[in-house]
């Protein structure tokens, strides 16, 4: 059985239709990416397994259990939990603070823990613990906004355009640390401008194209696919 398993969803903004009929599977301690133009319905397809768009038809089934239309706070206490597209930390609170927030839900001694364990994964997050979220480089921004998700000891990691508006150098640090958080049994879906980088990332990849999933196979066989080729990876 698949850790996540999404089935025919259906998820509207209004009257418009943004995903429709989505299908999608992740096991457990698995990387997969969707890749996609703009507008494609990736980060609807991560907001609606996460619960913050419910989906309107079909089903989201996580650990085996229906999830369809379990509460977005509810979802991260089963163990899902989303480093949204735009980092989103609240600017006027501290480093630790934001972290804070990510463990709201929880109790006991593995909160301390698991900040011990973000701050080796991020080193530059201990040394500006105490620095406002506001005042931060993008690309630190980023890794406080993995870290705050990872507060929350997550299964399954959503990860919604982790590279984008960040300086090269941090791009490769950051990639390092999820293959890290990989390595430490945590799945994670994977949302990526570069599909280049996505697919060198992920063992297996969905093409997400208006809504639709339109292709799925292997990182590798993806990545040689010349219809792939020609609309993402600029080849």
């Amino acid at each position: 059985m698949a850790l996540l398993e999404v089935l025919d969803i259906r998820t509207y903004y209004g009257a418009i239709e943004a995903l429709k009929g989505v299908s999608l599977a992740v096991d457990a301690g698995e990387v997969v990416t969707l890749i996609g133009s703009n507008g494609a319905g990736k980060s609807t397809t991560l907001r609606s397994i996460s619960g913050l768009t419910p989906a309107s038809a079909g089903k989201i089934t996580f650990a085996g259990e229906d999830i369809t239309r379990v509460p977005a706070h509810e979802v991260v206490i089963r163990g899902i939990a989303l480093a949204p597209e735009g980092r989103h930390c609240f600017s006027r609170m501290t480093v630790r603070e934001n972290l804070d927030l990510g463990a709201h839900r929880r109790r006991g001694h593995q909160i301390a823990e698991d900040l011990d364990r973000v701050y080796d994964l991020f080193p530059r997050l201990k040394e500006r613990e105490r620095q406002k979220a506001g005042t931060m480089s993008g690309g630190e921004q980023q890794m406080l906004a993995i870290g705050r998700a990872l507060m929350a000891r997550p299964r399954l990691l959503l990860l919604d355009e982790p590279s984008l508006g960040i300086a090269p150098i941090l791009v490769e640090r950051i990639y390092e640390t999820i293959g890290e958080i990989n390595r430490s049994g945590v799945a994670i879906l994977l949302v990526e401008q570069n599909a280049s980088r996505a697919l060198d990332a992920a063992s297996r990849g969905y093409v997400l194209e208006t809504g639709r999933v339109t292709m799925a196979s292997d990182s590798a066989s993806l990545h040689d696919d010349p219809g792939v080729q020609k609309a993402y990876l600029g080849t």
